[in-house]
Order: C-alpha cells, then structure tokens, then sequence
C-alpha cells in the first residue's frame, strides 16, 4: 500500500505553495502529478476531469495527491501556469544586442518545436483562452503581460537602430504566435491536408523556412530604403 506523504514531506505542495522548500522527490511528484493532469484535461476538459483519474494516471492515491495540491482547480491553475512558463521561456532569451533574423528563427524554431512536443499543451492553453481564460486572467495581465512588454522594447530598439523594419512589436509576437501555435492546435486539419504534421522533422523544417521567409520579407529593411 502506498504511504502518503506528511506534511513536512510535501514541502511547498502540501498544500501547493505553502512557502517551504521542496525535496527531490516532491519535485519527481509534483511533475508526475502534472504530467497526467495534462493529459486528463486534454482528453476531459476541466469539467470532466476528476482528481481520482489524475491520481490513478500520476501512479499515486488520491489522497497523496492532495497533500500537494487541494482541489482540481489548484491542480488546473498549476498545470496552465507550469505550461506557460515552458511556453514563454524562448521569448524570454530575445537578445536586445543580438542580429534579429537569428534571434527571431531561433524564437520560431522553438515555438514549432514546442508545437511538436508538447500539442496536448498548446490544445488545452488555447482551450482556456476560448473559455475566457477563467483561471489565468491574472497571469495574462500580469506576468504575460510585463513579458510582452519587455520584449516588445527588443523589438523597438532593432526599429530604431534600422535592423529591422518599423513595426508594431505586439501584433508581431501576436503573428509569431498564430503561426507557430497553428500547428498544434489545428493539427487534425494540417494532417489531413498533407499527410504529415509538425512531429515530422522534414516537416517542421519545411513550415520554418515558409514562415521566416515571409515574417523577413516584411520585416528586414529593403535594399536601397534609409
């Protein structure tokens, strides 16, 4: 029989960020925990997930996992803010002093990447933001947001130093986002269409090229132009 956890040994996660430090094993917990709510939100959406499932797909009893997090909302939360710190870690690396056409397809190329590794993620991201985004207004407004922000000057200052066109930073990240997030989130369309999918490398390399070929066109100033 498995033995529950006590609260010393859940740490920060019993219940879900009480301020101690976590162990290794929390840790190997927590993100077991994660990984199958993940998969039992994709499959399920929120409502019709049920913590007794994430526990039975975590490996654990349902009262281990609630030494770590309370309730399925606490869960939830912590699965979307788990996804979009991974999801906005390669904005993040955006090098101000850095040549933008490197900077930018190395940020595509991860952005597709992430599209192929993580759809189930990419899917239930973009689920809650046709919900309303209910459990994430805060993030969005708050860390989400500042990001944007920051980057946003990135993109401004390569403007004012004449590396790349002028234009409006935020609608940019927003067409990065739209192309690249696409291929996970429509996946089924896509693999209908051509028998493959962003899991293919040939493929991924394929939709790279297509998008920075275009994103540059608009982007780098033209020959001749001040």
């Amino acid at each position: 029989m498995e033995a529950g956890p006590t609260r010393a040994d859940a740490g920060g996660l019993g219940p879900e960020g009480d301020g101690a430090p976590r162990t290794r094993i929390q840790e190997r917990n927590r993100a077991r925990i994660l990984e199958a709510a993940l998969g039992t939100f994709s499959r399920f959406g929120y409502r019709g997930a049920r913590v007794d499932q994430i526990a039975e797909d975590a490996g654990m009893s349902k009262s281990n996992l609630l030494y770590y997090f309370g309730s399925k909302s606490e869960i939830y939360k912590a699965v979307l803010a788990d996804l979009l710190d991974r999801w906005l870690a390669p904005l993040r690396t955006l090098d101000p002093e850095g040549d933008p056409r490197t900077e930018l397809t190395a940020y595509i190329e991860q952005k597709l990447r992430f599209s192929a590794d993580y759809p189930q993620a990419s899917r239930l991201f973009a689920n809650e933001m046709l919900q309303g985004a209910p459990m994430m207004r805060d993030v969005l407004e708050g860390p989400l947001k500042a990001l944007v922000e920051e980057k946003s000057q990135v993109l401004r200052h390569w403007a004012e130093s004449g590396r790349i066109r002028p234009v409006d930073p935020t609608h940019l990240i927003f067409l990065i986002w739209a192309t690249t997030q696409t291929y996970a989130d429509f996946a089924p369309q896509i693999e209908a269409i051509t028998g493959s999918g962003i899991h293919d490398e040939a493929f991924r390399r394929q939709a790279l090229q297509a998008l920075t070929d275009l994103i540059f066109a608009g982007l780098l100033p033209r020959p001749g132009s001040p």
